[in-house]
């Protein structure tokens, strides 16, 4: 017999023969690896199985190129691009892994092919050869029949019961029957049964009763089911199916990880640009596949990343980034190579410290040492992400020039970066129409969703263009994106393994962590969980972490890699600040911890911190009174920046909701005029929006020479808190919790080579948005209340510092930090603990609800995450919508907010128009030379708006367009007005979209 884990190398096209016991072992269509003719196949199996698999249909011939494709060359294709995918793209981490579960060094590649391969094997089945009249009279003519009254009983009583959980059902029962014992049964079984997206259940399995074995077959069927599986193992180097069986069970991590490869094999060869039907069994071969696989995978230009990575040199860290490392930034690389596996690290260090740096050199060190050939960088905004972007490129770019063409920025309007843009200006053809095989007689209408779903669709061109499909991104080797793209794969969604798959076998890092809420932080948990038991390495970083959070962290991380439920470990806590601390799993299954400290690469900053009283409407004021004081407030604010911007410099002005900035801006506009203030904020449209934080970027980046007795106001909201790199003289800031305050401090003299006026040379932060009370605790602002709540905006204010007093930044930090967030009542003056006690049960309240709220949503019910297989993973609880929309509002648990493409319409012109007034049509239909422009007029209305614009539709001339038929258009007058429900809406460019 031929050993299994010879078969990998072995050239196929010039071994003539092999003795063994029986030659037909070794047999496939009339090859022994040679020339053997099709006798030989009906001699040991019979001529009723070799002509039932010579009509067996994988891909109608209207999906297939105009010709037939039989059931094994499709399984054989998608096996052949599975050893491309071997060879070229997974990561050397993921190969190690796969070896050791097929039994040693070598014999992970053989496995990974037949795995990927095996998944359609239950188109074998009536269930679905009856789909297709074509194919299905071939079947029934070549002797294989069924009862289709009973079959169409059967799939009316159990929709979902097609050739995906036929398979499973087919796989289970015959692996074990050619003896694999029952622990490798179980967890291969899903991903056969799982590669449409969702893995059912055990009894889901089952053929429904109604059906009376029409749908699952009897007799003949039974025989070639067998013969399927038997003949494809074989033909991939096995000498049966006995063969194939694994010597360890691999993580259920793994398993996701497994089963997003396998959908990724079954997509690429499903393309039937390179993979026509081939409907004579004669033509049928592994060689054959093979050759087709290669010339998909040269067209479709599919990179891995680094591939295997030595480990960087001490030096490493000034070719990077051109300049020594400092101490807290040598600390993290220190770290990183000290860990004694795979683990969580996270990172601890004031703003403008160089975390960033700091993350990707760990990163490179850590990919090198464990394995990884990627990585993801998340970060809490689409805002964010863009400069984050350019940073990473970079980097890789001083690693090798080529790795930079192969970063894919992720988030739902990358189309208005113009860095990405350029990358994209000398692409090929459409990134999904070629998928249309994937699954022709599929469940809904769309089941592998390769259409657009949002507005603006899927970029049509670019480098490395098939990751840009929908669900595709994070399989690219390097990723930028918002952290929902990681919350995401904590879902119970459709194709999540396909989310594991990209983030497996790739370091990942988190940036501003802290900005996780309660709500979001159970996804966060859920995917720490994953990416702990799938050993894949993260970094996270924060400025301004509370103890409680760091050890949630570790406690979720640590749980995932002991495949523990819960995991008990008390996180040791740093002894300074900026530090770095690390902790993974050892070969004893115990954690082990590294923990480091060390000073900042400068001087504390005294931050005078001032408090500007605000007088606040009551509940009963009038809309008069709240104007008049909303007014009196701009007005206070005003009044400050005359007086401290009389010789020049910067003010960055950050309100906490959009209707206060806009009102703000427009008291400032007024006295200084358009050309000293900016507005910013997310409800302008994405074109604007991106034209908008670009400009301030540049305006207040530390490059930006500041010309004396110049002056420059930026009006934003929390867009301006974090990975926002601007330099203010002075900050306005309406109170928020303590470690978010900060946050925006740390936009105040973020670099000392600045010049600035002599009255601005020591860091102000003025606090608005509340009013202090005599003998009780201060009144806030309504929308403050809404966003953050009462307790923690009570505990902040307590930590204020008095009249004449500052922080020490970051010195402060940690203490502050600590303060608010932990549980000791008297950090509030007596007066307020009363109201202090009241607010901290409805916060303990709201959290609970909110908990219970996310964890209907999460991958993995609580106490399941000791289960051992992907079995049953996508029921029990809620599922939440595919679409970028629904799955943004379940890990932000947000009203699920609707975008619109703002479009006008003169009552005296039938003709629509772009903002801008270029002409459309009388349908709106849209030429492609302003295609982008009315793309770039999309804005997200605020939830409140959300019932009223759901009944918003497409123009009539959009229906049929790829990137605007699922868009709804909100219709403005020639005021620049609509009305919505009871609503009335505007929008200009100066202020954006205001409610009126």
């Amino acid at each position: 017999m031929v050993d299994p884990a010879a078969a990998d190398g072995i050239d196929f096209g010039r071994l003539e023969s092999v003795v063994s016991g029986g030659l037909y072992s070794l047999v496939f269509f009339g090859r022994v690896w040679g020339l053997v003719d099709l006798g030989q196949l009906d001699e040991r199996y019979g001529t009723s199985v070799t002509a039932a698999l010579g009509v067996l249909w994988g891909k109608s011939r209207e999906r297939a190129g105009g010709t037939t494709n039989l059931l094994v060359a499709h399984l054989l294709d998608t096996a052949a691009v599975a050893e491309l995918l071997w060879d070229d793209f997974v990561a050397p981490s993921t190969r190690a892994a796969l070896d050791a579960v097929a039994g040693g060094p070598g014999r992970g590649r053989g496995l990974f092919a037949w795995l990927c391969g095996v998944h359609d094997c239950g188109k074998a089945t009536p269930a679905h050869q009856r789909l297709w009249s074509e194919g299905a009279q071939a079947v029934r003519e070549a002797g294989l029949v069924w009862v289709e009254p009973a079959a169409v009983a059967g799939a009316r009583s159990q929709r979902r019961w097609r050739h995906d959980w036929a398979g499973g059902l087919l796989t289970r029962e015959l692996l074990g029957s050619a003896g694999w014992c029952s622990e490798q049964v179980d967890w291969v079984w899903p991903l056969v049964a799982g590669h449409h997206g969702a893995f059912p259940s055990l009894r889901d399995v089952q053929e429904p009763k109604t059906a009376k074995g029409q749908l699952r077959g009897r007799g003949l069927w039974r025989q070639v089911q067998q013969a399927v599986l038997e003949v494809f193992a074989r033909e991939l180097g096995f000498g049966g199916l006995g063969g194939l069986q694994p010597v360890a069970v691999p993580s259920r991590a793994f398993q996701l990880q497994l089963s997003g490869l396998v959908v990724m094999a079954d997509w690429i060869a499903s393309d039937e640009r390179f993979f026509h039907g081939l409907d004579d069994l004669r033509q049928v071969s592994l060689d054959a596949s093979r050759e087709r696989a290669a010339a998909a995978w040269a067209a479709l230009r599919l990179q891995s990343g680094w591939g295997a990575l030595a480990v960087p040199a001490p030096e490493a860290f000034r070719d990077r980034f051109g300049c020594a490392p400092r101490p807290s930034q040598a600390m993290v690389v220190g770290a990183a190579r000290s860990m004694g596996g795979p683990g969580l690290m996270v990172i601890e260090a004031p703003m403008g410290e160089g975390k960033t740096e700091a993350a990707l050199a760990a990163a490179e060190v850590l990919a090198a040492r464990f394995g990884a050939d990627g990585v993801f960088v998340g970060m809490p905004t689409q805002a964010t992400s863009d400069p984050m972007f350019t940073r990473t490129r970079r980097w890789l770019e001083a690693i090798d020039e080529d790795l930079a063409a192969r970063v894919v920025l992720l988030h739902g309007k990358r189309a208005f970066n113009r860095e990405w843009k350029a990358l994209l200006e000398n692409g090929g053809a459409s990134a999904d129409g070629a998928f249309e095989g994937v699954d022709e007689f599929g469940m809904d209408d769309d089941p592998y969703e390769v259409a657009h779903e949002e507005c603006g669709g899927q970029e049509r061109k670019g480098p490395a263009e098939w990751f840009l499909g929908s669900k595709r991104g994070l399989l690219a080797p390097f990723v930028v994106g918002t952290v929902d793209q990681l919350l995401y794969a904590a879902t119970r969604t459709r194709h999540v393994m396909l989310r594991m798959a990209g983030l497996a076998g790739k370091v990942v890092v988190l940036d501003e962590v802290h900005a996780c809420d309660v709500y979001m932080s159970q996804f966060l948990a859920e995917a720490l969980r994953w990416l702990g038991q799938a050993r894949v390495p993260v970094i996270v970083l924060s400025a301004t972490l509370a103890p409680v959070q760091r050890q949630a962290l570790f406690s979720a991380y640590l749980a995932g890699a002991a495949s523990q439920e819960e995991f008990p470990a008390q996180v040791p806590g740093p002894q300074g600040y900026p530090s770095v601390t690390a902790g993974w799993l050892a070969s004893s299954k115990e954690p082990e911890f590294h923990v480091g400290a060390t000073e900042s690469w400068r001087a504390d900053l005294p931050v005078a911190v001032r408090v500007i009283p605000e007088m606040l409407p009551g509940a009963r004021s009038t809309r008069d009174e709240r104007l008049r004081l909303q007014a009196e407030a701009d007005a206070a604010v005003g009044d400050l920046l005359a007086d401290e911007l009389a010789d020049g410099g910067t003010a960055l002005v950050i309100r906490n909701s959009v209707a206060r900035a806009q009102s703000v801006y427009e008291e400032l506009r007024g006295r200084f005029g358009d050309a000293e203030v900016r507005l910013l904020h997310a409800r302008f449209t994405v074109g604007r929006r991106a034209d908008l934080t670009e400009e301030c970027l540049r305006l207040l980046g530390p490059r930006t020479p500041r010309l004396p007795g110049v002056r420059l106001i930026l009006v934003a909201t929390q867009l301006a808190e974090q990975s926002f790199d601007v330099d203010a003289d002075l900050l306005i800031t309406d109170l928020a919790p303590v470690d978010l305050l900060l946050q925006r401090i740390g936009r105040l003299h973020r670099h000392e080579d600045t010049a600035r006026p002599d009255r601005l040379r020591t860091p102000q932060a003025f606090v608005t948005g509340f009013h202090p009370c005599e003998g009780r605790e201060p009144d806030f602002v309504f929308a403050s209340e809404m966003i953050y709540g009462r307790h923690l905006l009570l505990r902040t204010a307590a930590v204020l510092p008095g009249k004449g007093k500052g922080w020490s930044v970051p010195g402060d930090v940690p203490g502050l930090v600590d303060r608010v967030y932990g549980t000791d009542a008297s950090l509030l003056p007596e007066a307020w603990r009363g109201a202090g006690e009241a607010a901290a049960r409805e916060q303990d309240d709201r959290d609970r609800a909110r908990a219970e709220t996310a964890r209907e949503f999460l991958l993995t019910p609580h106490g399941e995450h000791e289960r051992r297989t992907l079995a049953g993973l996508h029921y029990g609880g809620s599922t939440a919508g595919g679409g970028e929309e629904a799955l943004r509002a379940a890990v932000r648990d947000g009203d699920e907010s609707v975008e619109v493409v703002l479009v006008v319409r003169d009552g005296d012109d039938a003709v629509f128009r772009t903002l801008a007034g270029r002409a459309l049509s009388v349908n709106g239909d849209v030429a492609p030379d302003v295609l982008e422009e009315v793309l770039g007029s999309t804005v997200r209305l605020p939830s409140r708006l959300t019932q009223s614009a759901l009944d918003l539709r497409p123009l009539p001339g959009w229906h049929g367009h790829p990137w605007l038929r699922r868009c709804r258009a909100l219709v403005l007058d020639r005021s620049r007005r609509a009305r919505l429900g009871d609503f009335t809406v505007s929008y200009d460019d100066r202020l954006g979209l205001r409610q009126m």
